[in-house]
């Protein structure tokens, strides 16, 4: 239930052109963490990239998540304007994104209790990623009375429609969850039509209320060099490299590239013989299940010889690894938008991308790299030898990479968002305006 006195504490602000202040909910994972392994990925880089342009724009931004360390500090500095606050949700280890629900209750009095020790009004808007979090959103939007921006990132409903063999779908718990979070957002940001249109179709959400933002990608870091540094990541001189970058888990396909690369061998020996296959990551989801899966297929397949498999790599050195290899494949059966092409791109490196959700957007088919309808490592093995014994088809598709990836900023998208938190401020003020005067 709102507060009786919302309407007054937040009118002056609601005609402001943008919040002062923004609660930004990240339940599951931390800014803070490494990309890559468990349930860090684009998200994190998202969260981070956008909140400190926010800041500098002059809003802002409060990150709670969860504390999954008993020695991490209550609130960390992560930039000028930028705070991640840690809250304390369930034990603070060995707990799976499966088990969180549980802990929702405790995660929403902590979020709570920090806006009950500051002044009446301290945030302006609540801006939640990811189902968990839209359920604390929801209720943060009615105690504090402000509106709810709400970005999904991924969709239970997208998900089942396109499952791995052998993953589990879904549960319906979230399905409602989302369902719940879709109808009492003030404004949801979709990263791209595809899942804009999903929003609409799939779970009713007023159009009016649906903003697409696409995200973008650090084009400070992620540049394109005429020279590559193998000898870092281990990788011969004289080889052609296709990269999986990403989680290890069924959802991201890596096995499809590894099946690929198998058969590819069988195709064309002369060109198996250069080829090596980079897998940089670590489990996660499902595929902590089986954390050596990936090793033991690539064993199976008689190809353990080509495989490389590197950490999670830092920023920085993850863009030296793009520029170090000749192609990057997203063989994803879903992705609501691929930050992982988008930044290869941005290096030079063309890109093979599974054709579906957001992936279709952050690849330009014939462009910047080739979409692939199907996930047959058939097909796959075909597109990828075709372009390992092109070169000059390579450099075509390097040049469109970089053009392409320059289509995308994270200026591009803090400012998509600044012009979705002034949406939504408006549709709360109007419909409080409407309640008070029913």
């Amino acid at each position: 239930m709102a507060r009786v006195d919302s309407l007054h504490r937040h009118t002056p602000q609601s005609r402001r052109s943008l919040p002062r202040r923004v609660a930004t909910l990240s339940v599951h994972t931390s800014p803070l963490d490494q990309p890559g392994t468990g349930d860090a990925g684009g998200m994190n880089v998202y969260i981070v990239e956008v909140a400190e342009r926010l800041a500098r724009a002059g809003v802002e931004v409060e990150v709670f998540t969860r504390a999954t360390c008993s020695e991490l500090p209550p609130v960390v500095e992560m930039a000028p304007g930028v705070l991640v606050r840690h809250v304390i949700a369930g034990p603070f280890e060995g707990l799976a994104k499966e088990d969180l629900p549980a802990q929702l209750c405790a995660f929403t009095n902590g979020v709570l209790r920090a806006e009950a020790s500051r002044a009446p009004g301290w945030y302006d808007l609540v801006h939640s990623h990811y189902w968990l979090s839209g359920q604390v959103g929801w209720l943060a939007k009615d105690r504090w009375g402000v509106p709810l921006v709400h970005t999904a990132h991924t969709l239970a409903k997208v998900k089942n429609q396109l499952l791995a063999d052998g993953d589990k779908p879904e549960p319906i718990a979230r399905v409602i969850g989302e369902e719940q979070v879709v109808a009492a957002a003030d404004g949801l940001v979709a990263n791209t039509p595809a899942e804009a249109a999903d929003l609409i179709e799939l779970y009713a959400a007023d159009p009016r209320r649906v903003s697409v933002v696409p995200p973008g990608v650090d084009l400070d870091t992620f540049t394109p060099s005429q020279t590559r540094d193998r000898k870092k990541f281990g990788l011969p001189e004289d080889a052609l490299v296709v990269a999986f970058v990403g989680r290890i888990q069924p959802l991201k396909a890596p096995d499809v590239l590894l099946r690929a690369a198998a058969e590819l061998r069988a195709r064309d020996p002369e060109l198996g013989e250069k080829l090596i296959v980079a897998i940089c990551g670590g489990p996660s989801g499902s595929g902590l299940d089986r954390p050596t899966a990936l090793m033991d297929l690539a064993a199976e397949l008689g190809i353990a010889d080509c495989v490389r498999f590197l950490p999670p790599q830092p920023r920085d050195d993850l863009a030296q690894l793009f520029r170090a290899v000749d192609l990057v494949a997203v063989p994803s059966h879903n992705e609501s938008f691929g930050l992982v092409a988008i930044e290869a791109q941005a290096c030079g490196t063309p890109v093979v991308a599974a054709a579906v959700g957001g992936l279709v957007t952050a690849v330009r088919d014939g462009v910047s790299g080739i979409l692939v309808d199907t996930h047959r490592p058939a097909d796959w093995a075909a597109v990828l030898g075709d372009l390992l014994a092109r070169p000059a088809r390579r450099l075509e598709l390097s040049a469109g990479a970089v053009r392409h990836a320059h289509e995308f900023s994270w200026s591009h998208t803090a400012s998509g968002l600044l012009a979705a938190y002034r949406d939504a401020l408006t549709t709360h003020r109007d419909t409080e305006l409407l309640a008070a005067m029913s």
